[in-house]
């Protein structure tokens, strides 16, 4: 540890806790806040490092710059919470140790609205600010030359100086395409959303890119429409019109899926039998109330939240990292993609 003028000793932070035990900030915080599922050893391993730094409870928050509030700002766009939510809560995993709080402010893509919270925030030193949102897209940096450290997350700044955390979306339709051709299925058909979407061109490239590094094509010109369950339907209902010969899609959001879902089943083909499915985001309420149980890609929508909350209390500590940060996505294989595909004809 470091001395200062006087001869007193720096306090131990939590991250460098984590890093001499060899784990991440959120889960020395666990760990030493006895949270979570963690493995004894991993326990026993944090506190030990914790030990012989001499770190003790709220030493991560002390170490901060004097006249700190512990406090973190997130503005979000996402009304529902369908993503700030999982966000905040990943966010505050890895605030805990420091027992800093979050406060949430809605700004209903409202730029009125948004200055006015960042100048309650500021108003009330908090000591940085989380920015995010229902979209991946890049945005505006939300104010220039502020006086506290600014992280985007799931959204993205224009600004590449900027730090942004977001889900590696071409990495989560690549993941899904390999895992329809695992299972055996050649004719592969994407249904996503509105064709301008920021998200709906990456995944669509990506899938199509995959596809062709095996030689394939898609069995249909890829459907655009919308992030919903209506389109959902009406795409099924456009590939059974035309006789597509397919044996898989891959939806651009569980949405999507769970009306493909339901326009298929209606017409008599099952799934996943006949046609293997596969959605995106790992939506609970969508992948649980599907029929079969569908099969997604998840964002790491909470790690997301996590990694953004760190990179902050780094730069609140005078160590900001630039440039974007994309994390990779995961597979949740479910009963939408359970068996191979049909070798012939029912009997």
């Amino acid at each position: 540890m470091e001395e200062t003028l006087g001869n007193n000793v720096r306090p131990s932070t939590i991250s460098e806790v984590a890093a001499l035990a060899g784990v991440s900030t959120g889960t020395a915080s666990k760990a030493l806040n006895g949270r979570g599922s963690l493995r004894p050893e991993t326990r026993l391993r944090v506190q030990q490092a914790a030990e012989q730094l001499g770190f003790v409870a709220n030493a991560a928050a002390r170490s901060l710059h004097s006249g700190r509030t512990y406090t973190v700002g997130m503005i979000t766009t996402d009304s529902i919470g369908r993503f700030s939510i999982p966000l905040m809560i990943g966010a505050e995993d890895a605030l805990g140790a420091g027992q800093m709080s979050v406060f949430l402010c809605d700004a209903r893509d409202d730029p009125i609205r948004e200055q006015y919270y960042v100048r309650t925030l500021l108003s009330r030193k908090v000591d940085g600010i989380i920015v995010t949102g229902r979209r991946t897209q890049a945005r505006t940096p939300i104010s220039a030359d502020l006086p506290v450290p600014v992280v985007y997350a799931f959204i993205s700044s224009s600004d590449p100086q900027d730090c942004s955390v977001v889900p590696d979306e071409a990495d989560g339709a690549r993941r899904a395409i390999q895992h329809l051709l695992a299972i055996g299925r050649r004719r592969i058909v994407h249904v996503t959303g509105p064709e301008h979407h920021h998200s709906v061109t990456v995944r669509a490239t990506a899938a199509a890119e995959t596809l062709a590094a095996e030689g394939l094509e898609p069995a249909s010109t890829t459907l655009y429409g919308e992030w919903s369950e209506a389109w959902g339907r009406q795409a099924a209902g456009i590939l059974l019109s035309t006789g597509a010969d397919i044996d898989a899609v891959f939806c651009g959001s569980d949405q999507i899926a769970r009306g493909v879902a339901e326009g298929l089943r209606e017409a008599g083909r099952d799934i996943p039998r006949d046609v293997a499915l596969v959605g995106f985001d790992n939506w609970d309420v969508m992948v649980q109330g599907s029929r079969p149980a569908l099969t997604s890609i998840d964002m790491d929508l909470e790690g997301i939240g996590r990694t953004a909350a760190e990179l902050l209390l780094a730069a609140v500590n005078g160590d900001p990292v630039h440039g974007q940060r994309a994390l990779p996505c995961r597979l949740v294989p479910r009963a939408s993609t359970a068996v191979p595909a049909d070798p012939g004809p029912r009997k």
